[in-house]
């Protein structure tokens, strides 16, 4: 199973949206700073906010694509409060 991941970090205020397989690595990675060329390494304390469980790779990488697109915090914040929101996107890129 692939993710689209949302993680947020208080000390910069910032979300970050990405696609993993593995949700606890990743999320170490962020935290560790090893993604040399994202804004990730300038914080160390990334949290998960949320996730969308996807049946493949490629459904991941267009919800994720869809997210970056809304350039939205209140999106965002949405697919926290509204899980049908997420649901619709699943249906949508499946």
């Amino acid at each position: 199973m692939h993710y689209v991941y949302i993680i947020f970090s208080e000390s910069l205020n910032r979300f970050y949206v990405g696609e993993t397989i593995d949700l606890n690595k990743r999320l170490a990675e962020h935290n560790e700073g090893i993604y040399t060329r994202s804004y990730t390494k300038k914080a160390q304390n990334w949290k998960l906010f949320f996730t969308i469980g996807c049946e493949s790779k490629t459904q991941a990488i267009q919800i994720e694509k869809h997210i970056k697109r809304m350039k939205s915090v209140i999106y965002i914040k949405n697919l926290k409060l509204y899980p049908e929101i997420a649901e619709r996107l699943k249906e949508k890129y499946n």
